[in-house]
């Protein structure tokens, strides 16, 4: 095993031993000398995340959006967000951007024989921007999402330029129905139009991959069962590292190992119970994916925090539903399974009921940023440096529609977003429009288009 370090310690200093690499956070020693008043500050580059939620909102129709059930009625500053599915984020309305009333355009029908089949090309337009050839074979085609836009210029530096995670099971081949191969709705991120990228649905898989677990698999899991910790193979290094920093780069070196430490414990507890025999509530899943969805979601927000941290990696798509899901959310107070209750019929009762599940999925958010609002990293909290978009390429899910698509952003994105505002798109703006915006404000200046997008709505 080795520490790698120099006159300072740098940025990219992490711990290493045969098979396992453990990144390090952000310590004081590592803020070079012309950064302490000999130099110009250099920023550290914006983190990504996108979120994905499928089949829309109560909110994108007519009776949901006359109830605010999801976009506020006042636009600006001075909006309210009782009313909606969007409660859960008041606490983090100064990091806040609400855009509403833009159209995935892309993920419409514009055959005959595409009729029918929104439910099965929507994830794939949604970071993409663009149309998905219908076919079931593997002659895929749609586009370059987004998230891959920014790994291509700016994630090259990182040992992991970007990862995908997910909830839902994403692991079907072949055709799915309507004449579209099931890896239109397996994935949001394209690392070409031809490229999908696949989706770590295991947090166990997603652990090893962040914290540079090798060797085969049977080596992995042997290493597993001599019950240690990955800690455990860095004690010497870390011992070291201690005596070389200060006192306050100790205590945050010890709060980012006892972050990892617990993790791992998490999903020690969720695959002993996964494999104890009792019965599962998800038949079939990976003995480290939790039954249940809250558990499941902020571990791997708890994951997403670490690799921040670290700066493994500064890209993440989260895929947090499948289309034609029909999971059930008891926790949002509602027993309707989940595409089920998507198609209300306009009903009064079946809309809320479906803005109450809405409201479920967004109040996971907030886990996660009090986590990047606690963690710093040289002179701010990680969330100034982030940008989190979460939305759904469908609009009313009970007219299969595209319209009014549900969108909102969190973070400041390095001061590239003021945050704490509702801003309600013109009608007929496409959602393009705005992740073209989102990419200049990334730092791709010189990107002219996106999808179907040639001119930015500026946010």
């Amino acid at each position: 095993m080795r520490f790698i370090t120099g006159k300072y310690i740098p940025r990219r200093a992490f711990l290493r031993d045969a098979s396992a690499v453990l990144g390090l956070p952000m310590l004081d020693a590592m803020v070079p000398v012309r950064l302490l008043g000999k130099g110009p500050v250099v920023a550290s580059p914006t983190r990504l995340v996108c979120i994905e939620m499928v089949h829309g909102a109560a909110g994108a129709n007519e009776l949901g959006a006359k109830r605010n059930l999801w976009a506020p009625a006042a636009v600006g500053r001075e909006f309210d967000l009782t009313a909606g599915s969007l409660k859960p984020l008041e606490p983090f309305r100064e990091y806040l951007t609400i855009v509403s009333n833009t159209d995935v355009r892309a993920a419409e029908a514009i055959t005959p024989q595409e009729i029918g089949g929104d439910h099965f090309r929507s994830s794939a337009a949604f970071l993409t921007q663009a149309h998905p050839k219908q076919t079931e074979g593997s002659d895929v085609l749609v586009g370059t999402s987004m998230d891959q836009f920014y790994v291509q210029r700016f994630g090259q530096d990182t040992p992991i330029p970007s990862m995908q995670l997910c909830i839902e099971n994403v692991d079907q081949a072949g055709g799915c129905a309507y004449g579209y191969a099931c890896v239109y709705t397996d994935t949001i991120s394209w690392a070409s139009p031809t490229e999908p990228l696949p989706m770590i649905r295991d947090p166990r898989a997603a652990f090893e991959q962040l914290f540079g677990v090798g060797g085969s698999a049977e080596e992995r899991a042997a290493r597993r069962q001599l019950d240690r910790s990955i800690l455990d193979w860095f004690m010497d290094e870390v011992a070291s590292l201690k005596r070389q920093v200060g006192p306050s780069d100790r205590h945050r070196l010890d709060q980012y190992l006892d972050e990892i430490r617990e993790i791992e414990r998490r999903i020690q507890r969720i695959e002993a119970r996964n494999t104890s025999g009792e019965p599962r509530e998800l038949p079939g899943a990976p003995a480290g994916v939790p039954d249940s969805f809250e558990e499941h979601v902020k571990l791997m927000f708890d994951l997403q925090a670490l690799a921040f941290q670290s700066d493994t990696t500064r890209v993440f798509s989260f895929k947090l539903g499948r289309d034609g899901s029909g999971r059930v959310y008891p926790e949002s107070g509602v027993n309707a399974a989940f595409h089920p209750a998507s198609h209300h019929g306009g009903q009064e009762k079946r809309v809320l009921d479906f803005g109450k599940i809405n409201e479920y999925h967004v109040s996971m958010v907030p886990y996660f940023l009090e986590k990047l609002k606690n963690a710093t990293e040289g002179d701010a909290n990680l969330l100034e440096k982030t940008l989190l978009i979460y939305g759904s390429p469908m609009g009313d899910s009970n007219l299969h529609n595209h319209k009014r698509c549900p969108l909102f952003l969190v973070g400041h994105a390095n001061g590239t977003l003021k945050g704490n505002q509702h801003i309600k798109a013109p009608d007929g703006t496409s959602m393009a429009d705005l992740m073209l915006d989102l990419l200049h404000k990334l730092g791709l200046d010189d990107v002219q288009s996106f999808g179907d997008s040639t001119k930015p709505f500026a946010v």
